[in-house]
């Protein structure tokens, strides 16, 4: 979305017209309403945030000003600005110094910077535990019609996609899900990949349905990504065993076995 003064007026204003269309659907509610599953970007439950990206491959209708991928980096902010954004069709692969892992309930959760509950440009998530192979998470929009760069997007009808939540809360992911994928390790997944969305009706969702999101809209287009939170984590194991001191006795004799050897040869 574009980040102006005028631009935030103007969508504001459109969007409280367009709330009293929104049309109730199946899943979670927006964030603070009883049953939502967004999680804040201070909840305690978050114990990573990502430490490095790769492959930041931004789409159309992004200014050079939205193209910083370091912003992802660390923390949530949860303002309209720190940000990277993606653009139309764009994608950004994170990294976090470690292994998300599968536990109870959402694994990691993905911000994004909407600046009101229905304003909600949204991406694809996608996991991969060697970096080559990644996985879709499944996804669902039941959104009918399509929705201009103004528009809104019910949150109740939004389900498996990131930026499903208002700034300052994440959309939960787990990894239980893709638990039997083939490829894939849900107990050591090192990559998160975020893809937007071009929500102009030539996306899909997992059961064939067209995805829609406010579109076009321009300047900072699609997704704009704030961060990643890890909730299940494990750091690498970097540190090689120590031998115990038996091995170190035998492989010391060993070489000493051998040194005779050579000798006794040169003899």
């Amino acid at each position: 979305m574009r980040h102006t003064s005028s631009f935030r007026t103007l969508a504001l204003a459109a969007l409280a017209l367009a709330a009293g269309a929104a049309h109730a659907g199946p899943f979670a509610p927006a964030a603070g309403k009883p049953g939502s599953t967004a999680i804040s970007k201070d909840d305690a439950s978050i114990v990573q945030w990502a430490t490095g990206y790769q492959n930041y491959l931004p789409g159309t209708g992004v200014d050079a000003t939205w193209k910083t991928p370091e912003k992802a980096l660390g923390k949530a902010v949860g303002d309209s600005y720190d940000v990277v954004v993606l653009g139309d069709n764009g994608s950004i692969t994170l990294t976090f110094g470690g292994y998300i892992t599968n536990g109870a309930g959402a694994d990691f959760a993905v911000f994004e910077n909407s600046f009101s509950d229905t304003f909600l440009e949204l991406g694809w998530v996608e996991v991969s535990s060697d970096g080559a192979n990644f996985f879709r998470f499944p996804n669902y929009s039941l959104t009918t019609k399509a929705v201009g760069g103004f528009g809104s997007v019910d949150t109740t009808n939004i389900d498996g996609l990131a930026g499903k939540y208002r700034q300052g809360f994440g959309t939960g992911f787990d990894l239980g899900l893709l638990a039997g994928t083939a490829g894939l390790d849900i107990d050591k997944v090192q990559y998160v990949r975020i893809v937007d969305i071009v929500g102009n009706g030539s996306a899909r969702d997992s059961a064939g349905n067209i995805i829609y999101d406010p579109y076009p809209t321009t300047g900072s287009a699609g997704f704009d990504l704030d961060a990643v939170g890890v909730v299940h984590f494990a750091q690498f194991t970097t540190t090689p065993a120590v031998p115990e001191p038996a091995t170190w006795l035998s492989f010391a004799f060993g070489l000493c076995v051998l040194g005779a050897l050579r000798a006794r040869r040169q003899a």
